[in-house]
């Protein structure tokens, strides 16, 4: 039996466990990842009152951590919020472990946000990547063209489309931009056809590996509506569960799961030059 597969998860809110259950479990949840195999996990910010504990977590368990301004968090950011960004960018310019900016971009599934707010939040932290010459993580519900736009007009040096959900051809500019698309658990569920057939198609090079733990749950953790109404509790996304994933995505793409982990190792640190800095120097 060969050894098994080293993988890593390009998007994890491990921060999220701390909140929800005390810094012991979310120890407890990377330590388990990394029993399973997980051996590197990258952990984005989402505002600035959690860009302490996403450093402090990267730096605990030997991980990695972006800086950055969710759009689901602009409602409550605004100049203040991008200072305090780009004074952190310059404190821990020197810090290895801090591979990209991010969690950034856009959000046009929730319509309760302000379109303005979050484009100008959106393109001010693209300056920022572009002055410190660092990658983005991007967030891009419903708004890939609007992405696009953006990346034209202010482009940086490439990064992780997180959580893709778009169309072949916006995948293949993305890529022709320098980025790498995120796949995690949506793919996992065969009703999700244009995800499936995305990861299955697009070249391998393109694609890294992520949970968005503890969101975007694999289809066997997700508790459906009746389940939920019926009082069972719904299940917790971990970065535990990405071996499993990747072993569905390695079957829709005929290949070994072992390929695919190296592959997808090696395109995050094609997408993230400082993670790959950093992975050769442990």
């Amino acid at each position: 039996m060969g050894a098994m597969p080293t993988w890593i998860d390009t998007h994890v809110h491990l921060d999220e466990f701390v909140h929800h259950g005390g810094a012991a479990h979310a120890d407890a949840v990377r330590k388990e990842a990394r029993r399973r195999g997980v051996a590197h996990c990258v952990l984005p910010a989402v505002e600035c009152a959690n860009f302490d504990a996403v450093r402090e977590l990267a730096a605990r368990h030997g991980d990695s951590y972006a800086l950055g301004i969710h759009p689901l968090f602009t409602r409550q950011a605004g100049e203040a919020d991008l200072q305090a960004l780009a004074d952190e960018l310059e404190r821990r310019s020197g810090d290895p472990r801090l591979v990209a900016i991010g969690e950034i971009g856009l959000d046009y599934f929730d319509q309760t946000l302000d379109d303005g707010r979050q484009q100008h939040l959106w393109r001010e932290q693209l300056r920022l990547a572009r002055q410190h010459e660092l990658p983005v993580i991007v967030h891009s519900r419903r708004a890939v063209d609007q992405i696009l736009k953006g990346l034209r007009e202010l482009p940086v040096r490439g990064g992780i489309a997180h959580a893709f959900n778009g169309s072949e051809q916006q995948a293949r500019l993305l890529v022709e931009m320098g980025f790498k698309l995120g796949f995690g658990g949506a793919a996992t569920f065969e009703r999700a056809h244009q995800i499936r057939r995305l990861a299955a198609r697009l070249p391998l090079e393109a694609l890294v590996l992520e949970t968005d733990a503890p969101d975007i749950p694999p289809h066997w953790l997700y508790v459906t509506a009746a389940e939920r109404a019926a009082g069972t509790p719904p299940a917790r996304n971990t970065p535990g569960e990405l071996p499993r994933i990747g072993e569905v995505i390695a079957g829709l793409r005929g290949m070994d799961p072992a390929e695919l982990a190296r592959a997808s190792r090696d395109n995050a640190c094609v997408a993230l030059p400082r993670l790959g800095a950093l992975l050769g120097a442990e």
